[in-house]
């Protein structure tokens, strides 16, 4: 008598990534504040913060601009060390060989991110086109981690008993389209931020963003609103959306306009801000809905099979 050995699903590397996940979207945060308040060279020395160890630097020192770009440090150091504990838990617990070599990504992706924050610091003269380059690459290691989390899941792991999806094809396309079309915002808002004069570009791929949003939630809601597991998320992206547009609206008559916000002080630097980091979670859902997309293939193989043990146990 043989007996087979299960492996068993441990639910380490899905913590670790989410918590991430979680982590780099505040990084994310706490990097919109540092460069809508100016802040990104309060601290003129890297890796030391006024000559003292990143770690050690005195809390009673961190005012004004220097609270906001040492917070910054601080919590990238600690998306590092969660990055690496993430990489070593799929190598241990995970068997999948694509998650285990995105976690391997994932870390050259978070030691390339620390040194172009670092490169911003001293190379004064090309700040603005390593702050771009730097904002870009943590929305795509946002993006990352997000898949991470996806792949690491229980949902992952097992499939479900039955899924109808006639147009996949179609789905798939759409999901990959729109989610390259929310990066390329990502891209365009980031060039105005940091360069200016992009606006035009802008608003154009908002357009288009608008657009393909509509076009997935009509392919999703009018034969598979049903599947919870596609509907769910692009309900989630159209409420996104909305607000994402919102803040668009806001932040360009805060900068481009002079019609007076009520709480000047306060707008100008929140508006910004959440609409940077509505932006990340667009891309988050995207990534999602993707996954799941392509994912359904597989599932649709798994159905003639799955319909004819039900009617023989009917039988």
């Amino acid at each position: 008598m043989t007996h087979t050995r299960v492996r068993v699903h441990s639910p380490w590397p899905h913590r670790f990534a989410l918590v991430t996940a979680a982590s780099t979207l505040m990084l994310i945060f706490v990097g919109g504040l540092v460069t809508n308040t100016g802040a990104g060279l309060a601290v003129p020395d890297w890796p030391t913060t006024f000559g003292y160890n990143m770690f050690l630097y005195p809390w009673s020192q961190m005012v004004g601009g220097i609270f906001y770009e040492h917070s910054h440090r601080l919590i990238g150091s600690i998306v590092g060390l969660l990055t690496i504990a993430l990489a070593i838990a799929l190598w241990v617990k995970e068997s999948a060989q694509a998650a285990r070599w995105l976690g391997v990504a994932a870390v050259g992706a978070v030691i390339i991110q620390g040194v172009l924050g670092g490169l911003r610091v001293i190379l004064i003269s090309g700040g603005s086109e390593l702050a771009l380059i730097h904002g870009l690459l943590a929305q795509a290691f946002f993006a990352l981690t997000v898949s991470l989390v996806v792949l690491t899941s229980v949902e992952w792991k097992h499939r479900p008993r039955q899924v109808v999806v006639a147009d996949t094809g179609a789905i798939k396309r759409l999901c990959l389209l729109t989610t390259g079309f929310v990066y390329l915002q990502i891209f365009f808002g980031g060039m105005l931020t940091h360069i200016g004069d992009w606006i035009l570009a802008h608003l154009f791929c908002a357009a288009l963003v608008i657009f393909h949003v509509w076009r997935l939630a009509i392919r999703i809601f009018r034969p598979h609103s049903g599947q919870m597991k596609l509907a769910q998320p692009v309900t989630l992206l159209v409420g996104l959306l909305a607000l994402q547009l919102l803040l668009g609206l806001g932040s360009y008559v805060n900068r481009f306009t002079s019609v007076e916000i009520p709480y000047a002080a306060f707008t100008r630097l929140a508006l910004p801000t959440t609409h940077r980091i509505t932006g990340a979670l667009m891309l988050a859902v995207c990534i999602v809905l993707t996954l799941r997309a392509y994912r359904l293939p597989a599932l649709r193989q798994a159905a003639p099979s799955q319909g004819l043990l039900a009617e023989r146990v009917r039988a």
